[in-house]
């Protein structure tokens, strides 16, 4: 990538198993960016509650939706850039994020992918909270991400470095388009 002017937020979102983190890491890397990665600031009592199968409510997810926004308020207060890889299932946990640093500087990537790829990917993780169990929740939960948000949903279903090229070709759109 080419032209990074300034200080950008990368919002990688997306239910469990989609591949956030990984997507997250190699457009970290690739941009040279700062990767955060959501689900280590999780509360301990939410850890637990989905260890156990249960799923967050919007009260659970708030202090953690508020820490990250917080954090990403941070690193652009210091000018720097971010990639932070956070479930942000809802539009109203996005707007959290997005209220955190100037709109103008946040582009969300959406990682689809279907349910059963989903299942056979947490099913084969190990040393992870999340339950397969709960992915029904999430997938009722998911708002994809609208015509007003600036972003780009790209199949995550591929190969990681297909995966990271579609999603930078669609920065580097933006990034363009905001000169």
């Amino acid at each position: 990538m080419t032209g990074l002017d300034g200080c950008i937020h990368i919002l990688v979102m997306g239910v469990a198993g989609s591949g956030k983190s990984t997507i997250a890491a190699a457009l970290a890397h690739a941009l040279g960016l700062e990767m955060i990665e959501g689900d280590a600031l999780h509360p301990a009592a939410n850890v637990e509650k989905m260890r156990h199968a249960i799923p967050l409510t919007d009260d659970d997810r708030r202090p953690w939706l508020e820490a990250l926004a917080t954090i990403l308020a941070d690193r652009h207060a210091r000018r720097h850039g971010t990639v932070l890889a956070c479930s942000a299932l809802r539009r109203a946990y996005r707007d959290v994020l997005r209220a955190a640093v100037p709109a103008d500087e946040t582009f969300i990537v959406e990682l689809d992918v279907d349910a059963g790829t989903l299942r056979a990917r947490m099913a084969q993780r190990t040393g992870h909270f999340m339950p397969v169990s709960l992915l029904d929740s999430q997938l009722a939960t998911l708002e994809h991400i609208a015509a007003d948000e600036v972003g780009v949903a790209v199949d995550a279903s591929g190969a990681i470095d297909a995966v990271t090229r579609e999603a930078i070709a669609a920065i580097d759109a933006w990034v363009a388009a905001k000169r």
